[in-house]
């Protein structure tokens, strides 16, 4: 399959090597002309690193070009940052045609950002949006063309938009992630998966010391708010819990039994954190958060520590999280009951 890969991050990086590696035609689009360069000059190729050692995977094409990326492929990925989304939406929707998938994983209701951009710029195009809750593998990038894959997901969870022609989109999205893809509605429902003094300390892990009991019971009650919207609003499960993440035992979803302990293991994740600029705070929390606030004021549920969180961190970086975040308002959408938002969810915008 003809898969376009949009972006330069860590997933970006492992969404084109492991794809490629699965015998797919991958281009990738980046938007820095002089990295793009310089990977062509490498020759195109990643070295993908996973537990079965080094594998030198070649690109079908690196390009700055969108359309040129982005042309014949029936798969579209853009793992790239939410806060990055509208922009990457804007130059993509022109180039959009029939019976494409674009899939964000994740997103945070991206996919709406991604069909407003594609209706604004009057595309009338049979396209269809989805969206999961995390990344397809916990990884990292190592060098310039060189990305490690710690683990894979075992069971991802998609929301497509519009709901109506979610079985192609999923079917498609299926050819690319064998086993791993799990329907969970629309995208709002995908979008309702995404779930200490940092600052002080030259190198810190999230996932180590940012999961410790007392942190590990407040991420617990967040995610239950979480849930709750997603009950309130009549999706059924699983809700997929975050805390099966850490289980030993128990329902096997996101990255499987285990993972947390080899991703703790693998070093990738102790970093420096400038918490002002990090994209925990800027995307998880801002625009995560905020979108769930908006959405449990639609459902009649407290959201309470979501709130709290949000404060917090406006607080920190000095600006308001919820009037500059994301919430169904800013994705225009404020004007919509909840049968009318969800009219709009399964049956798009009318094109």
């Amino acid at each position: 399959m003809r898969i376009a890969v949009l972006g330069g991050g860590n997933g970006s990086f492992a969404a084109a090597g492991d794809l490629a590696l699965g015998g797919h035609e991958v281009r990738l689009w980046r938007r820095d002309a002089d990295q793009v360069a310089a990977h062509r000059a490498a020759g195109s190729r990643i070295a993908v690193k996973d537990v079965n050692g080094r594998h030198d995977v070649q690109l079908a094409l690196v390009t700055t070009d969108i359309a040129e990326a982005v042309g014949g492929a029936q798969l579209i990925l853009c793992p790239a940052p939410a806060f990055a989304q509208a922009d990457i939406a804007t130059q993509l929707a022109p180039h959009l045609r029939d019976g494409q998938v674009v899939f964000l994983p994740p997103a945070t209701f991206g996919s709406m950002i991604f069909a407003s951009a594609m209706r604004d710029a009057g595309s009338r195009g049979d396209v269809r949006f989805a969206e999961t809750g995390t990344l397809p593998w916990l990884t990292r990038k190592h060098g310039p063309v060189e990305v490690a894959i710690t683990i894979r997901a075992k069971r991802l969870p998609v929301g497509v938009f519009p709901l109506k022609n979610a079985d192609y989109a999923i079917e498609v999205i299926g050819r690319a992630f064998p086993g791993v893809i799990e329907p969970c509605g629309d995208a709002l429902s995908g979008a309702l998966m995404n779930a200490g003094p940092i600052e002080h300390f030259e190198r810190w892990d999230i996932h180590k010391e940012g999961t410790q009991g007392s942190i590990r019971r407040v991420t617990d009650a967040l995610d239950a708010e979480r849930i709750a919207v997603r009950e309130a609003l009549g999706y059924g499960g699983p809700h997929f819990p975050l805390v099966h993440h850490y289980a030993k035992e128990g329902e096997i979803w996101m990255y499987g039994r285990g993972s947390h302990d080899r991703l703790t293991d693998s070093g990738d994740w102790r970093e420096l954190i400038v918490l002002t600029e990090h994209r925990y705070m800027r995307e998880d929390l801002r625009l995560g958060l905020s979108l769930l606030v908006s959405v449990g004021e639609l459902a009649g549920v407290a959201t309470p520590l979501a709130r709290s969180f949000l404060a917090i961190g406006g607080a920190i970086c000095g600006e308001d999280f919820f009037k500059h975040g994301r919430t169904l308002g800013s994705l225009g959408f404020g004007d919509l009951d909840r049968s009318g938002l969800q009219q709009l969810l399964r049956e798009g915008f009318g094109q």
